[in-house]
C-alpha cells in the first residue's frame, strides 16, 4: 500500500489506531498522532530521531479548543487566538492535563494552534481530535514543504499498513509559524515566523520581548533547518557573485528580491542543492523586515556550525 494519499478518511483511521499521519499545513508538513495517545507520540521522536525533551506543538481543530489544553491562558494568549487563529501562530500556554510530558517535554507549558490549512482542518474535524506533530523530517534537517519531501525522509521509517502521508500540495507559506510564549510578561518571541513581530504587538495590543532564558518552543536550537551543504549568507548579489568565483561547485540562492516566494520556496531549493551535489550554497539575504526576519532567522540556524 502507498504512504502517500489524499483520502483523508483513511488518515482519520490511521489516526485511531495508533498510527502517525505526515499532515499538510500551511507553513511546513508535520508527522502528527493523537496528542492524547503517548504512545503514539512517542512514535514520532523516533522516527524523527528527536529528542524526547524537545516539545511538540499540539494542533486544534477550533479556537475553541484552547480551554482544553491550557488551564489559564492569559488575556493576551486568548485576544491571539480570536485574532489569529486559524493560522501560522503558535501560542505557549499553561499546559492542562491533556498536555502529558510526552509532548511538552516535561515543561509545564504547551505549545497550540490552530492551523489554517483545509486538508488539515478537515482531518482534525473529522477525527475529533488534536493531533501533536513536529516537522514531517528527520530531527535538525531541513524541513518538508511536499508530501514527496516527507517521504524521502520518512519513507523506509514509517509503515504503510498503519501510517499515512496525507498530500495536500505544497505548503503555501513554506517556513514555521511564528511562537510566542504567553506565559511571561510582556509576552516573548520565540520564533520568528509569517506573522511578524509588528503583528503580534498590534493585535496583542502590548508590548513583545525577544526570547530569552532556555530553550522551550520548536525551532530555538542553534542549529537546525540544515542541509547538507555548506552555507554561507551574504548581504548583496555582489558579494554572492564574488565569493562563487572563489568557491568551486557553489550556487547562489537569491533570497533578498521576493520573499514571499523565497520562503515558500527555502526548503526546496536547500534539497535541490543537496540533490545537485552543490558543495556550497551562497545565499543573499533579505532585509530584517516582515517574513525577511524569519528567512534569515532559519538560514542562520542553517548555516551555524552542526549539532548533529
Amino acid at each position: 500500500m502507498s504512504l502517500i494519499t489524499r483520502d483523508v478518511d483513511r488518515a482519520v483511521a490511521a489516526l485511531g489506531r495508533g498510527g502517525l499521519v505526515a499532515v499538510p499545513t500551511e507553513t511546513v508538513y508535520g508527522l502528527a498522532a493523537d496528542a492524547t495517545d503517548a504512545a503514539a507520540v512517542a512514535r514520532i521522536f523516533e522516527a524523527k530521531g528527536r529528542p524526547t525533551d524537545h516539545p511538540l506543538i499540539v494542533h486544534l481543530a477550533e479556537p475553541e479548543d484552547l480551554d482544553s489544553w491550557s488551564t489559564e491562558p492569559t488575556a493576551t494568549a486568548r485576544r491571539l487566538a480570536s485574532l489569529a487563529w486559524p493560522g501560522p501562530l503558535t501560542l505557549i500556554v499553561p499546559r492542562s492535563e491533556l498536555a502529558a510530558d510526552i509532548v511538552t517535554g516535561g515543561r509545564d507549558t504547551v505549545g497550540v494552534r490552530v492551523p489554517a490549512h483545509p486538508v488539515l482542518r478537515d482531518l482534525l474535524r473529522r477525527s475529533g481530535l488534536a493531533v501533536a506533530a513536529p516537522s514531517a523530517n528527520r530531527f535538525g534537517a531541513v524541513s518538508p514543504t511536499t508530501a514527496e519531501h516527507v517521504l524521502a525522509d520518512l519513507g523506509d521509517v514509517l509503515d504503510p499498513e498503519r501510517d499515512v502521508i496525507l498530500d495536500g500540495g505544497s505548503s503555501s507559506i513554506g517556513v514555521e509559524s511564528t511562537i510566542v510564549d504567553t506565559t511571561v510578561e510582556p509576552p516573548q518571541l520565540l520564533r520568528a515566523g509569517p506573522i511578524t513581530a509588528d503583528e503580534i504587538r498590534s493585535l496583542a495590543a502590548t508590548t513583545l520581548a525577544p526570547s530569552a532564558g532556555p530553550s522551550r518552543a520548536s525551532g530555538m536550537l542553534a542549529s537546525h533547518y540544515a542541509p547538507r551543504c555548506q552555507v554561507r549568507l551574504v548581504d548583496h548579489a555582489d558579494d554572492a557573485l564574488a565569493l562563487r568565483a572563489g568557491t568551486p561547485g557553489a550556487r547562489i540562492l537569491d533570497c533578498a528580491t521576493d520573499t514571499v516566494t523565497a520562503a515558500r520556496t527555502l526548503y526546496s531549493a536547500l534539497r535541490s542543492a543537496d540533490a545537485d551535489g552543490v558543495s556550497t550554497l551562497i545565499v543573499v539575504l533579505p532585509v530584517p523586515e516582515g517574513l525577511g526576519v524569519a528567512l534569515r532567522d532559519r538560514l542562520g540556524k542553517a548555516a551555524a556550525p552542526r549539532q548533529r
